[in-house]
């Protein structure tokens, strides 16, 4: 039997090729599979397999990368009514829903593309993520995690995948290798998967910040986060057209106190930039204030600060240009700043 021979007595040949390989028993007596003849064709040596429970294969070779997705899938999936098959969605009738049910940990990581993670048929588990609630049992392949809120899932290849961040720390919760957790986080920040804060609040919920080879891993992934965006604050000065500032920066009253550095900075025009990037370890309140106060400190001398996120410069980079582009221009309608000195930080 091949993987496109069609099921007696009702032809599943509408269905996708995956739709038509892997079925719940439910799901095969729908299209008039009876028990007796499903029993025979999962008999040993039969033409079908039983993958999971109740996650039927309907061939006999080894399930492939995308058919052992689905099957997690399918065994977690929270089914609408007993007995009654996952239905196709609305707008899509050939693809299925998972209620209930995403992939996660090095699987999702894969799905993302990252390469530092396994090939999906070399992962010995694929983890899916379910309500805490649920009675599901961990088997076979699938490794079943619990969360008492859902993420909302992002659909990669088809699939509900969990967001990148909760993905990572469901990863680095089942790993013990610094280096292995290390280059996970960094390829993240790196290629713009995600920001730092994000991943350090999914990791500081599954309470992995106490784990001495997961904090020196945030440190690296602190130090990644801001040499990304301070290569992005050079592209933007470099690629719209912005006059070159000092970079990297500490200012000082002549003879007084330090008043804080700044990323860039223009003399003439007595405008700063300063990236967010605060630790994730420290009191995001207490730091903002202190930002907050910095910020009011300058601007008090004169000095206009504009303040930019690292997801800023990601997502809006344009946008952020023509702020600094702004407070640039802007600088000849003020009074002139106080004098201050510019030192390198």
């Amino acid at each position: 039997m091949t993987h496109d021979t069609p099921l007696s007595p009702r032809t599943l040949r509408h269905l996708p090729d995956v739709r038509r390989r892997i079925m719940t028993p439910a799901q095969l007596r729908s299209h008039g599979v009876s028990t007796a003849e499903l029993n025979e064709q999962c008999r040993p040596g039969g033409a079908w397999q039983l993958l999971l429970p109740n996650v039927v294969l309907l061939h006999s070779g080894p399930p492939t990368s995308e058919e052992r997705l689905h099957g997690a899938l399918l065994y977690a999936a929270r089914e609408s009514a007993p007995g009654v098959p996952t239905q196709p969605t609305a707008g899509d009738p050939h693809r299925p829903v998972y209620p209930e049910t995403m992939i996660t940990g090095l699987a999702a990581l894969t799905l993302y593309g990252f390469s530092c993670t396994p090939p999906l048929l070399s992962l010995d588990s694929v983890d899916v993520l379910v309500p805490r609630l649920r009675r599901l049992r961990t088997t076979g392949y699938v490794r079943v995690l619990r969360a008492p809120d859902l993420p909302t899932p992002v659909a990669v290849t088809g699939l509900p995948v969990a967001p990148v961040p909760r993905a990572l720390a469901d990863a680095v919760a089942g790993l013990t290798d610094a280096g292995a957790v290390r280059r996970l986080l960094t390829e993240a920040v790196r290629d713009g998967h995600c920001e730092p804060a994000a991943v350090v609040r999914e990791l500081t919920r599954a309470k992995l910040l106490n784990r001495p080879h997961v904090v020196g891993a945030v440190d690296s992934l602190v130090a990644e986060g801001r040499s990304v965006a301070e290569t992005r604050l050079y592209r933007m000065v470099g690629e719209h057209g912005l006059p070159d500032p000092v970079w990297n920066v500490d200012l000082h009253l002549p003879g007084g106190p330090h008043l804080g550095g700044v990323d860039a900075y223009w003399p003439e025009q007595a405008v700063a930039v300063e990236l967010d990037t605060r630790g994730p370890r420290q009191d995001e309140d207490a730091m903002w204030s202190e930002y907050a106060r910095r910020r009011e400190h300058l601007e008090r001398l004169g000095i206009t600060v504009v303040h930019i996120t690292p997801r800023k410069l990601r997502e809006s980079m344009e946008q952020q240009a023509a702020v600094v582009r702004t407070a640039l221009m802007a600088s000849g309608d003020r009074d002139p700043a106080a004098y201050v000195v510019v030192l390198p930080r």
